[in-house]
């Protein structure tokens, strides 16, 4: 049986989560349930816009008209992108799945709970008694240590390592190969540079960079 998605956001993301779910497909049985995509949803590029998976089919509104069972997987590499859009969509008839990789390692994924809406690359590993929320990008080759936490609408971009006992507020990025070590606690909407190493708590609302990473006032 085929389940309908579709992809919110026909950026390089998108493409990518098209292709994440292909990859989700091919690991399916062909008589186990897989996903039929049916193309992008996209408030920045106009219906009929087609890239090598699929056309954009419309932007939120089309979206909240849509009058069938549809599961949609917001692609978009912006915290407060993702949170802004799904509170938007209204439509009942939307679901939010969680899509994950195939090679993703869980040293025990009996102990890690997992909300809805969140997109886990190629690559990645999650540790014992590890904690998502909703809407969390973890992209490829990014590490969750033991006891980490995620709460809502964060992005680790590629290679990113969460140490274990790291608690992580709502609608944070954190950019390529950044580090947060042990115990630490990030809170909401802060930035994590590229190939910074976070050692300390971080305050709400800033942006941190270096090796210590330290704030940068704008």
């Amino acid at each position: 049986m085929r389940h309908d998605i579709a992809i919110y956001g026909a950026g390089g993301f998108g493409r990518e989560v098209a292709c994440l779910i292909r990859k989700i497909n091919e690991a399916q049985p062909e008589e186990n349930e897989r996903w039929n995509l049916i193309g992008f949803f996209d408030d920045g590029q106009p219906a009929g816009t087609r890239n090598e998976y699929g056309e954009v089919l419309g932007n939120i509104d089309t979206l909240n008209r849509y009058d069938k069972e549809l599961a949609v997987a917001i692609a978009i590499g912006s915290p407060n992108a993702v949170k802004s859009v799904y509170e938007k969509i209204e439509n009942p008839k939307i679901y939010f799945p969680n899509l994950i990789a195939p090679n993703t390692q869980f040293f025990d994924i009996k102990n890690v709970t997992i909300g809805i809406g969140n997109i886990i690359c190629p690559y990645s590993v999650l540790s014992c008694h590890v904690s998502l929320g909703k809407f969390n990008i973890l992209n490829v080759y990014t590490q969750l240590g033991h006891d980490a936490i995620l709460a809502d609408f964060n992005v680790l971009m590629p290679s990113t390592n969460i140490s274990g006992g790291v608690h992580i507020g709502m609608n944070n990025f954190f950019g390529v190969k950044s580090t947060v070590l042990q115990m630490v606690e990030i809170g909401n909407n802060t930035r994590i540079g590229t190939n910074s190493v976070v050692i300390r708590n971080t305050k709400d609302g800033n942006l941190y960079m270096g090796n210590p990473a330290r704030l940068i006032k704008l």
